[in-house]
């Protein structure tokens, strides 16, 4: 099968650009052509077909109120998305597209276009921008479900994207545009979660499409995993920003002997190192931004992974990968983390938000060694169990066929 994997980052950033690389990697081991389409950036590697990408545009750049302008209306619907994707249609002809984000950068306009060759449309779900203008289901810091039904106005009343009231405005455009006058992703042939909190938050909120849950996975064969640990020390690792709850992490550890390694970068972090140093916090490092061997060593000598987020997290990938390790994690009781972290199988949960709650269950850590060894070998049976690339392959499989098919 020739297969086109949509994502607008194509290099290591996010959940979703790891989800498109890794999902291509895995096809490409089975047989099948893969190519990928994006935008274009520095970072990526060398792709086929590159000429084709959409420019690259850093929205956190200082910018003119022309290029804002230009940026506004390729947000609502990009002509050079569907002018490129078009020309990509007639040079490559895919069997099947699968669709990962596409949000701002690229923007759905690319589905009239897919839709009117003839070729079947996946699209796998990362966040709540079906249903959410800000996509995360938070305004200032709290949860929040305003938009729901349609009410896609609440975004800029309250001014939740970025506290700024031009991008709400934007953002609140966007989903009127996309989902009430132009009911665009009528053109997806499937929609995936890798979540059923995922899926069951966007029913309730008034998206009526089906929606398959299909789980992440990794290739376990690519982690060593080390039950035991080497030093006396939690790690948290991925995105630096405020929903992730690093601030109640950083709470729950003060005054403790709790070696706290914060790994990752993000809008948060020149934030998170005035306050370590402002309190003088002697047990916390930051390590930046690390991958690969240099990652996976700081998890292995851990006594754990921590998770505290306080969004509705989808299907953390760190989760998967912090068990293929071989150890357990600490999650809040929040969104699709349940359904990968059990109490007392392959980690523990604590009440989100509550930094009580986070420093009673880190600092059992200290008392139930033995109880940390078992739960990292549960955890890594999990994932090879549940969570493996040959289970996900099958499935996906299924998934496509039933769409070249429909």
């Amino acid at each position: 099968m020739k297969i086109l994997l949509i994502n607008k980052f194509l290099y290591p950033r996010g959940g979703d650009a790891l989800c498109t690389l890794d999902t291509g990697r895995l096809l490409a081991r089975k047989g099948h052509e893969v190519f990928y389409w994006g935008m274009s950036h520095p970072s990526n590697p060398s792709y086929r077909n590159s000429d084709l990408y959409v420019t690259h545009v850093d929205y956190n750049r200082a910018l003119g109120f022309g290029p804002r302008l230009r940026i506004a209306h390729d947000v609502l619907y990009s002509h050079e998305a569907q002018r490129k994707i078009e020309e990509l249609i007639r040079r490559e002809k895919p069997d099947i597209a699968h669709i990962h984000n596409i949000a701002h950068q690229i923007s759905p306009s690319i589905l009239p276009v897919l839709h009117h060759h003839q070729i079947p449309i996946v699209m796998t779900l990362h966040d709540y921008k079906m249903v959410c203008a800000s996509y995360l289901l938070m305004a200032h810091g709290e949860i929040c479900e305003a938009c729901a039904n349609g009410r896609y106005h609440k975004c800029f009343q309250k001014q939740c994207v970025k506290n700024s009231l031009a991008k709400s405005v934007l953002n609140t455009l966007e989903m009127y545009f996309h989902h009430t006058v132009r009911h665009i992703y009528g053109t997806v042939t499937t929609f995936i979660s890798p979540s059923h909190f995922l899926k069951h938050k966007l029913h309730t909120m008034g998206f009526r499409r089906s929606i398959e849950v299909l789980p992440h996975f990794v290739s376990v064969s690519d982690y060593d995993p080390f039950y035991g640990s080497e030093e006396e020390s939690v790690v948290y690792f991925g995105r630096l920003s405020r929903e992730k709850g690093l601030d109640v992490l950083l709470d729950a550890t003060e005054e403790t002997s709790v070696q706290l390694k914060i790994i990752g970068t993000g809008p948060q972090r020149q934030h998170l190192e005035q306050r370590v140093a402002r309190r003088k916090t002697k047990n916390v490092v930051l390590g930046g931004f690390k991958t690969g061997s240099a990652l996976h060593g700081e998890i292995r000598k851990a006594m754990c992974v921590v998770v505290p987020s306080e969004w509705y997290e989808n299907s953390p990938r760190a989760i998967l990968e912090s068990f293929a390790l071989g150890k357990p994690v600490i999650g809040s009781r929040i969104g699709g983390i349940p359904e990968l972290v059990r109490d007392d199988e392959t980690g523990w949960t604590f009440r989100t938000g509550d930094a009580h709650d986070l420093r009673g269950k880190i600092l059992s850590c200290f008392t139930q060694k033995e109880r940390l060894l078992t739960m990292g070998k549960c955890a890594r049976d999990f994932v090879i169990k549940k969570h493996n690339a040959n289970v996900h392959y099958k499935r996906l499989m299924s998934i496509y066929e039933e769409a070249v098919r429909s």
